[in-house]
């Protein structure tokens, strides 16, 4: 109960902090003579959007930072990395809303996707641009005489542009209106989940902390020289393709309880791991099924390909991939060098990938 209660302790004071935030975006508005309907419209579309989550890839950037520092945070450091932590929580509201829209989602964590909110339809375009927007007013008016402050910048203007790479490829790989199972395999599967998924995810939590840290771009630790960006991108890239991987599982074995949203991967002819691992092990017959039923807006023919999944042992398969990817993972986090003590700040600590890969390992939702 004790870890329960810390938890909540601990995703409350980083809510709380996303107040302070969003009274800052509001105040904007304001300074800027917008119009009273068009300030509450902000507001309402922050408050919708943005905090509704797990807020795992933003409370993440605090939970690095302390393990980097290797101590409690002062007042204004905790700020300062909670700060960040919505700035990428601002991010992926900005890629929800924008990807909803794509998909013609229904709900999303639990609730009805932004434009299909009365009244908000199209609108919600525009409203996806000013979440990332604000992104870039909070970077300037916090961070803009710090010496890192380019780097900031670098990580989220790089980031989202790599997000809407693997968006691209995703989109005309399965357009929903054309099905074309020989455009899907593994190997593309991974280069999406790379650029969609992992960099934004995972990568940009832990690259922030650094930075902010101070850790430099290469140092020495026992005559080996270390280069933490590039070491850690490593490490990150196989966990945000577990963490998709995930996803993808959940879409299909996963409850709308459960996981805060209707699966529809299936109707949606998504280029999930699902249907690509079940291509690569699918007798003809199979393939038929699959061929003729995958990506069909009918809960009749969703029902056939799930069959398929069940027949083709999906859930085994899926079990033995976690346990699989679980030992990589540990390995190349035992990889990393450690100098003896514990230095403040300026080097990379195992401990980062390990709270990290602790937070998803064998989630369900």
């Amino acid at each position: 109960m004790a870890t329960i209660d810390l938890k909540q302790q601990r995703r409350r004071k980083f809510e709380e902090v996303f107040e302070r935030l969003r009274d800052d975006l509001v105040d904007h508005m304001k300074a800027e003579n917008m119009p009273t309907e068009a300030v509450e419209w902000y507001r309402r579309s922050l408050d919708y959007n943005v905090p509704g989550g797990k807020l795992n890839r933003g409370m993440s950037v605090v939970d690095s930072v302390e393990i980097l520092k290797g101590r409690a945070l002062t007042e204004d450091e905790y700020f300062k990395a909670a700060l960040l932590g919505w700035c990428i929580e601002l991010l992926q509201a900005y890629f929800l809303v924008s990807d909803d829209m794509m998909d013609q989602s229904i709900t999303r964590r639990g609730q009805a996707c932004w434009y299909r909110v009365q009244g908000v339809s199209n609108i919600a375009i525009n409203d996806s641009f000013m979440l990332e927007g604000a992104i870039y007013h909070l970077l300037k008016k916090y961070f803009r005489s710090e010496p890192y402050y380019i780097h900031l910048l670098e990580l989220f203007h790089e980031t989202s542009f790599q997000t809407e790479m693997g968006q691209l490829v995703d989109l005309i790989t399965a357009p929903e209106d054309h099905v074309d199972l020989s455009k899907f395999s593994l190997e593309k599967h991974a280069f999406i989940v790379q650029y969609k998924t992992a960099y934004y995810s995972f990568y940009l939590s832990v690259a922030l902390a650094m930075r902010i840290c101070g850790v430099p771009e290469s140092y020495v630790v026992q005559g080996q020289t270390v280069r933490p960006y590039a070491l850690t991108l490593s490490i990150l890239l196989p966990v945000g393709e577990y963490f998709q991987i995930q996803d993808d599982f959940l879409d299909y074995a996963g409850t709308p309880e459960q996981i805060g949203k209707v699966g529809t991967d299936i109707v949606d002819n998504k280029c999930s791991w699902c249907i690509n691992v079940a291509l690569a092990v699918a007798t003809p017959e199979q393939r038929a099924v699959l061929e003729e039923n995958y990506g069909q807006k009918d809960a009749g023919k969703e029902g056939r390909v799930k069959e398929v999944y069940e027949a083709v042992g999906l859930r085994e398969r899926y079990r033995a991939y976690e346990e699989s990817v679980k030992v990589r993972i540990e390995a190349l986090i035992e990889g990393v060098p450690e100098p003896e003590g514990n230095p403040e700040g300026g080097v990379l600590k195992k401990g980062v990938f390990t709270a990290f890969f602790n937070k998803i390992y064998k989630r369900t939702k």
